[in-house]
C-alpha cells in the first residue's frame, strides 16, 4: 500500500502550493464590494490541512489487514485498534503524528479492497488533534491502473472543524488526483481536480477547477490549470499557467482586473 502513502504526499503539495497564495499583493483588486483575501485562501484549506494529519497513520493502519499493528506505530501503546473483516476501530491516547500536535480520540474506519481498487472511509467523532476537533468523515478511493505505471484516487470529505477559540469550519466535497509515473521526476506528472465547499465566519467559499491543476515532480509547483474560488458570490479564478516550471500565477477578477501572484 505504497501509492496509499503517495497519495497523501500530493495532498500536501497541493495546500502547500495553494497556502502559497498568501504571498500576494494588493494591487490588483475587484472594485467594490467583497474581496478574497490570502486569509480567506487559508481558511479555504484549513480544514483537509488539520483532517489530513491524521490520514498518514490511517493509510499505515489501513495496510495491515491482518489484525496487527501498522509499521508507524509498532511497539508504542499510545493507540488501540480492534479490527474486523471490513475494518477497524482506532483509540489514540496522546499519540504524536506529526511531530507536535497530540492526537486522542477514536475514528471507526470501514474498506474494501479490489484487483485495481481500494478504499476506505474514516469517521471521526470529537476527534482532538491538539486543541482542534474533527467530527465527520473522509473517504478514500484508489483506482491502479494494471500496468502500475499510473495510480488516480479521489478523497471526498464532510467534515467540520472546531477551533480553540470555538470558531467552527466546515467542508464538503471531493478532489480527484492522478500520477503517472515516468523514467524520471521530470516525466512523473499528476492532476488535480475537483469541487468541494467551505463554511466559515459567516462566509461561503465555492471551489471548482476550470482545468484540472497539473504538474511534474521535478517542478515545486503547479504548472497548468485553473480554478475558480467564489466567495458569497464573488468569483475569482486562479490560473497557474501553460506548464512553465514558475512560481507564478495570476488572479482574474470579476471586473477583469489581473494580479500576477509569487507562490
Amino acid at each position: 500500500m505504497s501509492k496509499l502513502t503517495l497519495k497523501i504526499c500530493s495532498i500536501t503539495l497541493f495546500g502547500a502550493v495553494l497556502l502559497g497564495l498568501q504571498s500576494c499583493s494588493e494591487d490588483a483588486m475587484p472594485g467594490d464590494g467583497e474581496a478574497l483575501t490570502a486569509a480567506e485562501l487559508h481558511t479555504v484549506l484549513s480544514v483537509d490541512e488539520v483532517s489530513g494529519v491524521t490520514d498518514s497513520a490511517l493509510a499505515d493502519l489501513y495496510a495491515t489487514t491482518t489484525g496487527k499493528m501498522g509499521s508507524a506505530f509498532k511497539m508504542n501503546e499510545c493507540y488501540t485498534a480492534e479490527y474486523t473483516d471490513t475494518g477497524f476501530v482506532a483509540t489514540f491516547n496522546n499519540c504524536v503524528l506529526n511531530g507536535t500536535d497530540n492526537v486522542n480520540g477514536t475514528v471507526t474506519v470501514t474498506y474494501e479492497m479490489g484487483t485495481e481498487t481500494a478504499s476506505f472511509t474514516a469517521t471521526y467523532v470529537d476527534f482532538y488533534v491538539g486543541t482542534v476537533k474533527l467530527n465527520g468523515t473522509r473517504t478514500f478511493v484508489a483506482n491502479t491502473n494494471s500496468d502500475q505505471n499510473s495510480i488516480s484516487f479521489t478523497v471526498t470529505s464532510d467534515m467540520t472543524v472546531e477551533m480553540e477559540d470555538g470558531s467552527v469550519i466546515s467542508e464538503a466535497g471531493t478532489r480527484s488526483f492522478s500520477f503517472t509515473f515516468g523514467a524520471d521526476l521530470a516525466s512523473t506528472t499528476y492532476s488535480i481536480s475537483g469541487n468541494w465547499t467551505v463554511m466559515a465566519d459567516g462566509n461561503t467559499y465555492a471551489v471548482e477547477t476550470l482545468e484540472a491543476l497539473a504538474g511534474n515532480a521535478a517542478c515545486g509547483y503547479v504548472t497548468s490549470g485553473s480554478m475558480v474560488v467564489s466567495k458569497n458570490g464573488l468569483a475569482v479564478t486562479v490560473d497557474f499557467g501553460n506548464g512553465d516550471c514558475d512560481d507564478k500565477a495570476t488572479l482574474i477578477y470579476p471586473n477583469g482586473a489581473t494580479e500576477e501572484i509569487t507562490l
